[in-house]
């Protein structure tokens, strides 16, 4: 679990960094000023999901394996998909429906992080 969710955070962070800078350097001359910043909050998003999914994995190395930190990470991974996925396909397509999946990735983030948090809470407890 460790290794798995340590190797998607860094290639989910590089791929942020790509998507970032094609939004800097692409689209910035096609897109609206709206689009655009639709666009950033999505890189932004994927950005610190991507290293709370590294942190996920740095958790399970020092706390052992755990079901909450496997969904933890499961959800910041759906959360990035479903939040920035969407946010990056309205920018670019303007197909407003696309805006309704965004809530969705985003109670995938909130549910992740509540999920680590128990984790946490529940080692606290037990050390």
């Amino acid at each position: 679990m460790q290794r798995t969710f340590m190797t998607w955070g860094a290639l989910l962070a590089m791929l942020a960094v790509a998507v970032g800078a094609f939004g800097a350097h692409i689209l910035r001359a096609s897109l609206d000023e709206r689009a655009l910043a639709v666009y950033e909050t999505g890189v932004q998003y994927h950005m610190m999901h991507a290293l709370g999914l590294l942190i996920v994995g740095l958790a399970a190395g020092q706390w052992g394996e755990s079901g909450r930190l496997r969904w933890s990470g499961g959800l910041l991974l759906a959360g990035i998909v479903l939040f920035s996925g969407s946010l990056y396909a309205l920018s670019i397509s303007g197909i407003k429906v696309l805006g309704a999946i965004t809530p969705l990735g985003g109670v995938c983030f909130i549910a992740g992080w509540l999920l680590f948090a128990l984790e946490g809470w529940s080692r606290r407890k037990a050390s």
